[in-house]
C-alpha cells in the first residue's frame, strides 16, 4: 500500500494536480499560462471530491520545485505551502526536470532521458538521468542552465543510441540542438506533469525526505536575471 501524497504542479505553461491514493492515480492537467493562480485550486478540489478525502487525509503534499519559470515555480511553492500548514502536512519538492524524465518513461519506457527546457535568454534549463532497476533516477548530466550550444558539444549524449530527449528546449532551439536532436529519440513529453512528481514523491516519503511547510525551497538554477538597461535608467 502507497501512501496518500497530492502533487502539484505550476512550473511551466502547463498546470498538473495528481492524487495517489494508495496506488489509484488521479489527475488533471491544462496549459494555462499566466492562468495558474485561477486554475490550481479548483483542480485540488475537484481531485479530492472524486477520491472523496479531505486535504487533513493526506499523507504528505508535493510539488515542482523548479527549475522553470520562475512566478511559476513561486506560484506553485506558495500554494503548496499554504495547503500544507492549513492541513499540517509535510512537503516534498521534487526536480520538474526529473519528473520530466518520469514522464518519458511512463509514455516511452524510457531509462535514458535528456531533458531540456526553454530558459529563455538564449539558454535551457537541462538534465540527462538514467533510470536504476528500482525505479530511481541518476543524473549522467547535473541540472544547469547552459547554453544549447554547450550541451551540444557533449561527447556522451553524442554516443548514445538509446537516449530520449524531453521539454520545449529541443524545439526552442532546433538549429543549435540539432546534433544531439538527431541522436535522440522524442519522447513527446514537453512539460512536467503531476502525476509524475506524485510518483517520484512516494518512495522520498518513505525515505522520509520531506520538510515542513516553512523549509520548503525553489531551484531556480538561475540565481541572477540579466535584462538590457532602458536609456536613462540605472
Amino acid at each position: 500500500m502507497t501512501n496518500k501524497i497530492l502533487a502539484i504542479d505550476t512550473a511551466t505553461e502547463q498546470c498538473s494536480v495528481a492524487l495517489d491514493n494508495n496506488g489509484d492515480i488521479l489527475f488533471d492537467a491544462m496549459l494555462a499560462p499566466r492562468e495558474h493562480t485561477q486554475k490550481v485550486l479548483p483542480m485540488v478540489d475537484s481531485i479530492l471530491h472524486q477520491a472523496n478525502l479531505k486535504l487533513t487525509e493526506l499523507d504528505a503534499l508535493a510539488f515542482g520545485c523548479g527549475p522553470g519559470s520562475f512566478t511559476g515555480v513561486r506560484i506553485g511553492i506558495g500554494i503548496t505551502q499554504g495547503l500544507a500548514f492549513g492541513a499540517q502536512l509535510p512537503m516534498i519538492g521534487i526536480s520538474n526536470l526529473k519528473a520530466m524524465a518520469q514522464g518519458a518513461y511512463r509514455e516511452k519506457g524510457a531509462t535514458k532521458v535528456c531533458v531540456a527546457i526553454d530558459a529563455r535568454m538564449s539558454e535551457i534549463y537541462t538534465a540527462t538521468y538514467i533510470r536504476n532497476e528500482d525505479g530511481s533516477w541518476d543524473e549522467q548530466i547535473k541540472e544547469q542552465v547552459i547554453s544549447p550550444a554547450t550541451i551540444s558539444k557533449n561527447t556522451w549524449l553524442l554516443s548514445q543510441n538509446d537516449l530520449y530527449r524531453a521539454g520545449t528546449g529541443w524545439e526552442a532551439y532546433a538549429q543549435e540542438l540539432a546534433p544531439v536532436i538527431e541522436k535522440t529519440l522524442d519522447s513527446g513529453v514537453l512539460y512536467p506533469h503531476s502525476q509524475d512528481i506524485v510518483v517520484l514523491a512516494q518512495p522520498d516519503f518513505i525515505a522520509g525526505k520531506t520538510v515542513q511547510p516553512e523549509a520548503a525551497n525553489p531551484v531556480y538554477l538561475r540565481d541572477k536575471v540579466t535584462w538590457k538597461k532602458l536609456p536613462g535608467k540605472e
